[in-house]
């Protein structure tokens, strides 16, 4: 299913499947129209925070989330060298702090999610 969400002033055309969402054009939102009274309809899926514009797939070993949550801090950046153990992320989880690491030793190719996300279980937070 393909829905339009506008977020801070941009439209964004979402593309909703059973296992991800993808978002296929970015457009940038005149003045908003005053709201018409509408018919009772059923809402449509709440977008996820977004991080950043669009998104492209990267070649690597996508880090994920092992449990629903709120990201803390975000350690890693773009372009950065990391070795097994390194602190990548710290997500918030039931009232706990738990450190996402880096599996292996590597150069971090992609962040996907910024402070203060909400996650879900397996969403990919990095690549590497």
């Amino acid at each position: 299913m393909k829905y339009q969400v506008t977020l801070n002033g941009k439209t964004y055309e979402v593309d909703v499947t059973e296992t991800d969402a993808v978002i296929t054009s970015v457009t940038q939102a005149a003045t908003p129209a005053p709201e018409a009274p509408a018919a009772p309809v059923a809402p449509a899926p709440a977008a996820a925070p977004i991080a950043a514009a669009a998104p492209t797939a990267v070649a690597g070993e996508k880090i994920i989330s092992p449990m629903p949550g709120n990201i803390l801090a975000v350690k890693a950046v773009e372009g950065q060298s990391v070795k097994t153990g390194d602190v990548l992320f710290i997500l918030e989880a039931m009232k706990m702090e738990n450190e996402i690491v880096a599996p292996h030793d590597g150069t971090v190719k992609q962040v996907l999610v910024a402070k203060g996300a909400t996650v879900n279980t397996d969403d990919v937070l990095a690549v590497i």
